[in-house]
């Protein structure tokens, strides 16, 4: 009973003044104290004369404390910014006090404004004393009570002993929900090492071996530097994780809540912080004007890239978003979502791509500026197993709302592409190869500007690996990699969808626009990476099956076509692709004749008809490759 009362009193926050007043009952406690050290432990003075003093002193410390405002801050939380409040506030007491003495004996003022100076200094120090024990003994006793109920205890280390590792420092020893205690900082400067900060040690990396973590007990790092390379981390993290170390991460500054950082902020690092490639940081004020006021189709709104399109374009004041998707169960989701949200300024439909005559119903009755093209089929072996449909929505679809683009006078078509279809292998990749063809044949046609954004594989996408590879942990492994060498290009999905949206504002019609993606990532590392992050080991609890290429697959990504380099753009990370001349009349009758294909023609036959537009699409791994032999 007596702990349940206890644990509900510390869900409550004494008041600030009742801790201002039990501020002063210990100032004058502490006046009592320095007279009886003053006369040497004895009650030699003048207790009456003590009496007539307190209400004067308790007056002066008021003012004092009010003044620095000691009494505003929560005792359990207290640190050094509350001792150094309260080594102030009782540094201005003294002094008032000294300064009343001084004016008492010149100008003979009452006694009980005369207080001596060996006095208000012993008192001084007993302020500071008890008036920081109190606080601090509180906290402990506070901490001590919660004990069993803290979300996180246990000996850490802080790697990065700079401004951004005492912040974190700070945030750690004064959160009242865990029971952390840093044991030192982890340092890469050598100056720093071997001394001593806030009474931390700060050892270097090389000294946090098995011997050092069994001894003292570590359970987690915090990497606490800003900014920090992603290689870097990389190396940090493998590291860490191999001598089976927690591994967390501050985030940037500019995510800190309210400009300050708490323990809640610092998260297990991620797969993502591990990519070995800085994140892009778009923040281009153009993009408010680019959209403010307009009327924005996107297609494929339910998947992965295009329903955090419509998540951002919330951000801009856009007069009307159109949601149009096949999928109804994602694209009522997405629905939910906006409307729990309190988003009003968008309108749900389903639609299919493919059927021409309602995506001109909806163009005419929504009356769109802008068209975000995201709709297609991404899968490379379904669609290895069916190009028949890979051809109608990634092909057909792309031409039907791209030709209804420039009928209905849009403003701006962007279409959204992958590397997959630079130098393809496989049917997913040769149509959306197909699809960037067609939107740039288009280039000067009506008013509309045709722009392409071509980019590398989604984490955390439907269907993408890093989903699977959680799965398969989940279910005890093995980690399926189709080769041991196999590399890919990576981003985040809010990434990926940035670089559309600025896209749309830096093209003027005909780009494609690729991006420095950095080092491409073996898929066996990421593997290896996600084992060690879930707080497994390669190979003894999990192990990695290498199952063979599928159908169609690449071992390296591309992200340039073969004759194609690029030129800059304002932003260093994105770039257009400088693309060779097209037979714009060729190839238009070509894709035309392709889309009247129907459902009983021949696989064979429609993989042939793509090869012909696209002769370097070189099937591999894949029955099609029949097709390349017989060209040969």
């Amino acid at each position: 009973m007596l702990e349940n009362y206890l644990n509900k009193i510390t869900q409550k926050y004494a008041s600030k003044w009742l801790v201002l007043a039990i501020d002063v009952i210990i100032v004058l406690c502490t006046l009592f104290l320095a007279n009886f050290i003053r006369y040497n432990f004895r009650f030699d003075f003048d207790m009456e004369l003590l009496l007539r003093q307190a209400p004067f002193v308790a007056i002066i410390a008021t003012i004092s404390f009010l003044l620095v405002g000691s009494h505003k801050g929560v005792v359990r939380y207290t640190g050094y910014r509350d001792v150094i409040n309260i080594i102030i506030g009782t540094n201005i007491l003294a002094t008032i006090l000294i300064i009343f003495t001084y004016l008492g004996r010149k100008f003979g003022f009452d006694k009980a404004f005369e207080i001596s100076g060996s006095i208000v200094y012993i008192h001084l120090l007993l302020n500071i004393l008890l008036l920081t024990s109190f606080k601090f003994v509180i906290k402990a006793l506070y901490r001590e009570i919660v004990s069993e109920h803290f979300e996180e205890s246990g000996n850490i280390l802080i790697y990065g002993a700079g401004d951004s590792g005492l912040i974190t420092y700070d945030a750690v020893t004064t959160d009242a929900k865990s029971n952390l205690e840093v044991i030192g900082f982890i340092d890469d400067n050598p100056k720093k090492v071997g001394k001593k900060i806030n009474l931390v040690n700060v050892f270097s990396f090389d000294q946090i071996n098995d011997d050092f973590i069994k001894k003292n007990k570590i359970d987690q790092v915090i990497i606490s530097i800003q900014n920090i390379e992603p290689l870097h981390l990389l190396n940090i993290s493998s590291k860490l994780f191999a001598q089976k170390l927690k591994v967390k991460i501050v985030p940037p500054v500019h995510n800190w809540i309210d400009g300050d950082l708490s323990v809640g902020q610092i998260k297990d690092v991620k797969i993502e912080d591990l990519l070995g490639r800085d994140p892009i940081d778009i923040d281009n004020p153009v993009l408010d004007d680019e959209y403010e006021n307009q009327i924005i189709l996107i297609t494929g709104a339910a998947g992965s890239i295009g329903s955090e399109i419509c998540r951002k374009l919330t951000n801009y004041n856009c007069k009307k978003l159109i949601f149009v998707d096949i999928a109804e169960s994602a694209l009522y989701d997405l629905q939910q979502e906006f409307k729990q949200q309190k988003i009003t300024n968008f309108e749900a439909i389903v639609a299919d791509v493919r059927d021409k005559d309602r995506m001109n119903y909806i163009f005419n009755k929504h009356k769109p500026k802008i068209v975000f093209h995201a709709a297609a089929y991404k899968h490379v072996p379904l669609m290895e197993n069916n190009p028949y449909e890979a051809v109608r929505v990634n092909i057909c679809g792309t031409k039907i709302i791209a030709d209804l683009s420039v009928k209905h006078s849009i403003k701006k078509f962007v279409l959204i592409s992958t590397d997959k279809a630079v130098n393809p292998t496989n049917v997913m990749g040769a149509t959306k190869r197909i699809a960037e063809l067609y939107v740039s044949c288009l280039k000067g046609k009506g008013q509309t500007k045709f722009i392409t954004t071509r980019f590398g594989n989604v984490l955390g996408s439907n269907g993408s690996v890093i989903p699977l590879f959680k799965k398969q942990i989940e279910s005890g492994g093995p980690l399926t990699v189709t080769h041991r060498d196999i590399t890919r290009y990576f981003m985040t999905i809010p990434e990926a969808c940035q670089l559309v949206l600025e896209a749309a504002t830096m093209g003027n019609g005909g780009e494609i626009f690729v991006f420095d993606m950095g080092e491409s990532v073996k898929i066996f590392d990421l593997a290896k990476n996600m084992i060690t992050l879930s707080g497994l080991k390669y190979p003894e609890d999990i192990d990695i099956k290498i199952t063979g290429l599928r159908p169609g697959e690449k071992i390296y990504e591309e992200l340039l076509a073969d004759g194609e380099n690029t030129k800059k753009t304002y932003h260093e990370k994105i770039m257009i692709a400088k693309t060779r001349a097209l037979d714009i009349k060729q190839i238009e009758s070509k894709i035309t004749n392709l889309c009247c294909i129907n459902s009983k023609t021949q696989s064979l036959e429609i993989v042939s008809n793509i090869k012909d537009i696209i002769p370097e699409y070189v099937s591999n791994n894949s029955k099609f490759e029949v097709l390349d032999s017989t060209k040969k």
